[in-house]
C-alpha cells in the first residue's frame, strides 16, 4: 500500500469518525419522559409528654385511624390532683389580690378611730398624773421614782397613741401601689401554674396527629412509661407520595405543580393521577469539579410527586414509573 493510498483511508477514518460524532450530538431524543420511584410513606412514633401509668392503649397493629382519634390514655388522677392544687392557689391569689383593691371596711376604720381616741385619752391622763407627782416631788410629799413611773407612763400612752394615728391612717388610705402589683403578679403565677397543670392533664390522652394505619404497638396498659416513650407507631399515607429522580436535562419539564402519571405493576392500566410538589434544588451526588458534557448529564434531582387519588394498594417501598400526563395521552 503506497503512500498516497494510506492517507486516503486515513482522511475517510477522520471523516467517519467526525460525521458519528456529530450525528450522536445532534441525533433526536425520544420525546417521551419516563421517570422510576417509589412510594414513599412518612412514619411517625406517638409518644407521651407526661410520664405516668398507661392507663389504656386503644388501638392494635392495622387498625385505620383519623385525625384527631384517641390512641392511648395514662392514669389522670396524680395530674388532676396537681391541677385540683394550682386551681386553690390561684383563687386565694385572686381573693387577696381583691381584698387589697377594696380597702379597708367601714366597720375596721371605725374600730381603729375608737383605738385612736382611747390611746389619746390614756396620754391626757398619763399626762395629769406626771402633772400630779411634778407637784408632790417639788413639796417633798412624793419620792423621785415615782416622778419617773409617771414620765415613763406618759412616754408609753404618746407611742401607743401614735402607733394607733398611724394605723388609722394606712387604713383609711388602703394598699400601697407595690402591694397590688405583688398581689397581682402572684395571681399571674398562679394562673400559669393552672395552665400549666391543664395542659398536662389533658397530656394524659394521647391522639393521632393525623389519618393513617397503625404499623407497631409497643407498650400495654399497666406499663409505666417515660415522656417521650413510643406507644404506636404511625404509617401517615395522606397524603401518598412518591420519590423520584430527574436528570438534569430534563428538569425544565418537570416545574413544581406538573400533572403526572403513576403506574404500578398492581394496576399497570390504570395510572394514578399526580402533582409535582417539589423539586430539590441541588444534585443527590456531584461529580468532580472539571465536568464535562457528558458528566453533566449523569446529576439527578429528586423529586416529590403527591397521588391525588391514593388508595390502600399503595405501600411503602412500592415501585412506580411516573409518566408526564400530557405525553401519556
Amino acid at each position: 500500500m503506497n503512500k498516497r493510498t494510506l492517507l486516503v483511508l486515513l482522511v475517510l477514518v477522520a471523516l467517519a469518525g467526525g460525521g458519528a460524532t456529530y450525528w450522536r450530538s445532534h441525533q433526536v431524543q425520544d420525546p417521551s419522559l419516563v421517570l422510576s420511584g417509589n412510594v414513599d410513606i412518612r412514619e411517625v412514633t406517638l409518644s407521651f409528654r407526661v410520664p405516668g401509668r398507661v392507663a389504656e392503649v386503644v388501638v392494635d397493629e392495622g387498625d385505620r385511624v383519623e385525625a384527631g382519634a384517641v390512641i392511648a390514655r395514662v392514669d389522670p388522677e396524680p395530674l388532676q390532683a396537681v391541677l385540683n392544687q394550682a386551681q386553690g392557689s390561684l383563687a386565694a391569689a385572686q381573693a387577696s389580690l381583691a381584698l387589697l383593691q377594696a380597702g379597708s371596711r367601714a366597720e375596721d376604720i371605725a374600730r381603729l378611730k375608737a383605738q385612736t381616741e382611747g390611746a389619746r385619752a390614756a396620754v391626757v391622763n398619763a399626762q395629769t398624773t406626771f402633772e400630779r407627782q411634778q407637784a408632790l416631788l417639788t413639796s417633798r410629799t412624793s419620792p423621785p421614782q415615782a416622778l419617773d413611773n409617771a414620765r415613763a407612763a406618759l412616754d408609753q400612752a404618746k407611742a401607743e397613741e401614735e402607733a394607733a394615728q398611724q394605723a388609722l391612717l394606712a387604713a383609711e388610705k388602703g394598699a400601697r401601689p407595690e402591694e397590688i402589683a405583688q398581689a397581682q403578679a402572684q395571681v399571674e403565677t398562679a394562673s400559669a401554674q393552672q395552665k400549666a397543670a391543664e395542659i398536662q392533664l389533658a397530656d394524659a390522652t394521647l391522639h393521632a396527629p393525623s389519618s393513617g394505619t397503625v404499623l407497631t404497638r409497643a407498650v400495654e396498659p399497666g406499663a409505666m412509661v417515660a415522656a417521650g416513650t413510643g406507644v404506636v407507631t404511625l404509617s401517615i399515607d395522606r397524603p401518598t407520595r412518591i420519590r423520584a429522580y430527574v436528570q438534569e436535562p430534563d428538569l425544565g419539564r418537570l416545574a413544581a405543580g406538573t400533572k403526572v402519571l403513576v403506574y404500578t405493576d398492581a394496576r399497570p392500566g390504570n395510572p394514578y393521577a399526580g402533582t409535582v410538589g417539589f423539586v430539590s434544588p441541588r444534585a443527590e451526588f456531584t461529580p468532580k469539579q472539571v465536568e464535562t458534557q457528558d458528566l453533566r448529564t449523569a446529576l439527578v434531582y429528586r423529586l416529590r410527586i403527591t397521588v391525588d387519588d391514593a388508595d390502600n394498594v399503595l405501600r411503602q417501598g412500592m415501585p412506580v414509573t411516573v409518566r408526564l400526563a400530557d405525553e401519556a395521552r
